[in-house]
C-alpha cells in the first residue's frame, strides 16, 4: 500500500508547467465530417517543475524526499505551485460537503424553452435545494436532460429553473419515470457545501483551488487528498447569519471522480492534491560551488 511521504516546504518551485489531462474519444464521419465526442472517467492533473538552484546542506532534503517516494509507488501532497494563496476571502481553511437533494426516484417534466425542470404538484423534490446549488439529473431519455445544472430559480418544492452546464438547453420531455436527482457524486461538476462553523464567510471566487478529502475530520495540516479541482465560477454564498452556517455552491473542474459523503472535508487552505512522480528515476546535477538543480515530473493520483 502506497505511503504518503512529506515534501520539503522549501524553496518553493522556481518554474512550472501544471496540466489537466482528458480522456476523450472521437471520430469523425468519412462521409459528412460530422465528429462525435465520448468524454470518459480518465482525468487527472500532470506537472513538471523545476527547483531554484540549492546550495547541498538543502537539496539533500529535497534528495531525500525523491528517493523515499520510490519512483510512483508513494504518494506526497502537492498543489500548482503558483497559485498556494486563494484567491477568494472565504475566511476558514475548509468546508463540509453537503447533501441537499438526494431523490433516488423521481418523475419529471423537462421543458426546454424556459429550461425548467418540474415534479408533479405533490411532490417536493427540491424542497432543501437552493438557488445557485449544483444538481445532477440522471434517467432522462433526452442526453440534454442529464448531468449538472445549476439552479437560477426556484419557483416551488417541486419546480426550478436551471442552467445545463454541458448543453446550451434543456429538451423537451414530460413525465420521464426513473430519474435521479442527487449531488456531490461521480461526475458533478459543481459541488455544494456548508461552513464548518458560523464564524466562516467570505467569498469563494474563479480559480481557487480545492482540495476533496474523504475524512469528516478536520485536518488541514495533515489531510489525505482524494482530488484536486478548481473553482471555474465565483461561488454562490447563502449567508444565513446567527448560529446557521452559511451554505456554498461551486461549480468546478474536472468533474468528480467519487461521490463525496456529506459532512467529508474539502479544503481552502492549503488546497492540495494527491500526486505522485510520474518516472521511475530521479536525478540532480551540481556544479563545482555545490550548486544543486533538481527536477522531477508529477502526475495526480487517480
Amino acid at each position: 500500500m502506497a505511503k504518503l511521504i512529506t515534501m520539503p516546504s522549501s524553496p518553493n518551485f522556481m518554474k512550472s508547467n501544471f496540466s489537466l489531462r482528458r480522456f476523450v474519444g472521437s471520430v469523425a464521419s468519412p462521409y459528412t465530417g460530422k465528429v462525435r465526442t465520448q468524454e470518459f472517467d480518465g482525468v487527472f492533473w500532470e506537472a513538471s517543475v523545476t527547483l531554484p538552484p540549492m546550495r547541498r546542506n538543502v537539496a539533500v532534503q529535497w534528495q531525500s524526499f525523491l528517493m523515499n517516494l520510490n519512483g510512483p509507488v508513494n504518494h506526497f501532497r502537492f498543489a500548482d505551485p503558483d497559485a498556494l494563496v486563494k484567491l477568494g476571502t472565504y475566511n476558514g481553511t475548509s468546508l463540509k460537503a453537503e447533501t441537499r437533494v438526494n431523490v433516488a426516484s423521481a418523475t419529471l417534466s423537462f421543458t426546454k424553452s424556459t429550461n425548467t425542470i418540474a415534479g408533479a404538484s405533490n411532490t417536493t423534490y427540491f424542497n432543501t435545494v437552493l438557488v445557485g446549488d449544483h444538481i445532477v439529473v440522471t434517467g432522462s431519455a433526452k442526453p440534454e436532460n442529464n448531468g449538472t445544472h445549476r439552479v437560477v430559480s426556484k419557483s416551488n418544492a417541486y419546480t426550478v429553473t436551471v442552467a445545463p452546464i454541458d448543453y446550451n438547453a434543456l429538451e423537451d420531455e414530460s413525465n420521464k419515470a426513473g430519474c435521479k436527482i442527487r449531488d456531490n457524486i461521480k461526475g458533478a461538476k459543481g459541488i455544494n457545501l456548508k461552513a464548518t462553523a458560523n464564524s466562516h464567510a467570505g467569498t469563494i471566487i474563479t480559480g481557487d483551488y480545492i482540495g476533496i478529502s474523504a475524512s469528516a475530520t478536520d485536518n488541514a495540516s495533515g489531510y489525505e487528498p482524494i482530488q484536486y479541482i478548481i473553482s471555474t465560477d465565483d461561488a454562490d454564498e447563502t449567508a444565513n447569519g446567527g448560529s446557521a452556517l452559511n451554505k456554498y455552491s461551486v461549480r468546478t473542474e474536472p468533474k468528480l471522480r467519487a461521490d463525496i459523503s456529506a459532512n467529508d472535508r474539502v479544503y481552502i487552505t492549503p488546497a492540495k492534491g494527491r500526486f505522485r512522480l510520474k518516472d521511475n528515476v530521479v536525478d540532480w546535477d551540481a556544479d563545482a560551488i555545490s550548486n544543486y538543480g533538481i527536477s522531477f515530473n508529477c502526475i495526480e493520483v487517480v
